[in-house]
């Protein structure tokens, strides 16, 4: 993904994708570049329009379900349960150690 980013970002400030460049990019943010892949990069895109392909993906409709709280509020439900019980069980244990002192 690094290369990718590294190459959408030179398109935006209108440089040449190429391997000198990406290579600059890359090492800019710590990154040390794999010549293999710089080299299949710039190949595949030298087919691709990126524009194009851009244009299009801004334009595909995507549906992203809203996450609900509905499950953090469940487990908070179920952890208040689980602590009622713990001290439930906590006093009733008490309550039959009280019962061996005077049984």
């Amino acid at each position: 993904m690094k290369y990718i980013y590294a190459a959408l970002l030179l398109y935006e400030v209108g440089k040449e994708i190429n391997e000198e460049n990406l290579k600059k990019v890359l090492e800019a943010v710590g990154e040390e570049p794999d010549p293999g892949l710089l080299k299949s990069l710039v190949t595949s895109l030298k087919s691709i329009d990126i524009k194009e392909v851009l244009e299009s993906a801004v334009a595909m409709p995507t549906t992203v379900a809203a996450p609900t709280a509905a499950p953090a509020e469940e487990e908070k439900e179920e952890k208040a349960e689980e602590a009622e019980e713990e001290k439930e069980e906590e006093e009733e244990e008490a309550l039959e150690g009280l019962g061996a002192l005077f049984g």
